[in-house]
């Protein structure tokens, strides 16, 4: 029954993919929207003030706008930028044996596609397009950049990337084409969206690899998101896609009488199954994954957010300079996003103050554990510039 109401909230929001029109999409002015109040999904209340802080959104743009440029001379001429492609082993972060390292990608031109599309999200998030804004040419390289590197398969690949950047790469590519449409990245988008849904395995899930016949419930909600946004701006994607990634979703989540009821497992078949489910990235995902397809159940959320609330404090104290940290918040700030409220602003004001504080005399901010200095720069662009609302995934 649930994975019926998510289907169902989720195709309600979907244009018709069949019809022959891109909805248009308009960046929301922040300026105009910063003093509407948000409704609280779990009170059905409406707070007085608005969901951030005039003053704080004006020192996050301040110190986004910093981070925006010291991305922009990271920048390869390519239009890639760099990182370690890997995936995360416990608390490291296993590098790929096949991968190409960063210096080598900079040495020839190639970039990281997976950071090469989040710094390209992080400039659309501050209201550049291809043709317009400030840092116009830096998005019409990135995007360049990730178009270029689309493989005969639909697989969106540089220096060894796998399954992560090609999500981020079709979400980036989404939400470029639903603000400037061109053809050549609706031929890439429709390749890579298909290459998506081609390799989704039995359990309606995703994991590193295309056609991988294992799962995990974070690979699982990147396609999972990828594929919304490309539905949101016209591109076709079979609505069973969508069951069956949010069926696995609903599946995920602990049952009552376990511990950790009402979080979501990592992974629920294989090696290692049922073996984790108070990981904060995980959760924050899953959340967003409801939250998506318009899933506001108390019953279903509220255990996550309040997991996540208490949990903030030690992933901030323990991984601020992690891949958790990034990664995890990336998707927390969604999900606090989509539900609003007392518990949104809370939130966003606890995560910017941390942010404002971590940042680099040089406008950046430092991954020890991960992909890269270029990687969290992006990440922490991304979600100071939460209060513009220029980004699809920032607006309801």
């Amino acid at each position: 029954m649930l994975t019926l109401i998510m289907l169902t909230s989720c195709l309600a929001q979907a244009p018709d993919p069949t019809s022959g029109t891109k909805p248009e999409q308009q960046p929301v002015n922040a300026e105009a929207t910063a003093d509407v109040t948000t409704t609280d999904v779990a009170t059905g209340k409406k707070p007085v003030d608005a969901w951030f802080d005039r003053a704080l959104a004006d020192r996050c743009t301040a110190a986004a706008d910093r981070g925006l440029a010291w991305l922009k001379a990271k920048q390869l001429q390519s239009g890639g930028w760099i990182g370690f492609v890997g995936h995360k082993q416990g608390d490291s972060y296993q590098i790929l044996d096949q991968s190409i390292l960063p210096e080598g990608q900079r040495k020839g031109g190639e970039g990281h596609l997976g950071v090469t599309a989040i710094c390209g999200m992080a400039f659309l998030a501050g209201g550049n397009l291809p043709d317009r804004g400030q840092y116009e040419q830096v998005v019409r390289l990135a995007e360049d950049f990730v178009v270029t590197h689309s493989q005969k398969s639909g697989l969106l690949s540089a220096a060894g990337t796998r399954m992560y950047s090609h999500a981020f790469g079709t979400l980036f590519l989404a939400e470029v084409y639903g603000m400037a449409a061109n053809e050549r990245t609706k031929t890439t988008l429709e390749k890579a969206v298909n290459l998506i849904v081609d390799c989704q395995n039995q359990a309606g899930g995703w994991r590193y690899n295309a056609f991988d016949r294992a799962t995990d419930l974070s690979v699982t909600v990147c396609q999972l998101q990828a594929l919304r946004a490309s539905r949101n701006i016209g591109i076709r994607v079979p609505s069973d896609t969508i069951a069956r990634a949010m069926k696995y979703v609903s599946d995920s989540r602990v049952k009552n009488g376990y511990r950790g009821n009402g979080l979501y497992y990592y992974k629920i078949h294989g090696p290692g199954a049922y073996g984790k489910s108070r990981e904060y990235s995980i959760n924050a995902a899953a959340l967003t994954a409801l939250a998506s397809a318009g899933v506001h159940d108390d019953n279903l959320c509220d255990p996550v957010l309040t997991f996540l609330e208490e949990e903030y404090r030690t992933v901030h104290s323990y991984y601020r300079d992690h891949f958790y940290y990034w990664y995890g918040n990336y998707y927390a700030a969604q999900a606090f996003y989509q539900f609003g409220g007392t518990r949104l602003r809370e939130f966003y004001a606890r995560l910017a103050t941390d942010l404002l504080a971590s940042q680099a005399s040089d406008g950046r901010w430092r991954n020890r554990v991960g992909p890269g200095d270029e990687f969290s720069t992006a990440m922490a662009c991304i979600l100071l510039q939460m209060p513009r609302q220029y980004l699809p995934i920032f607006q309801r």
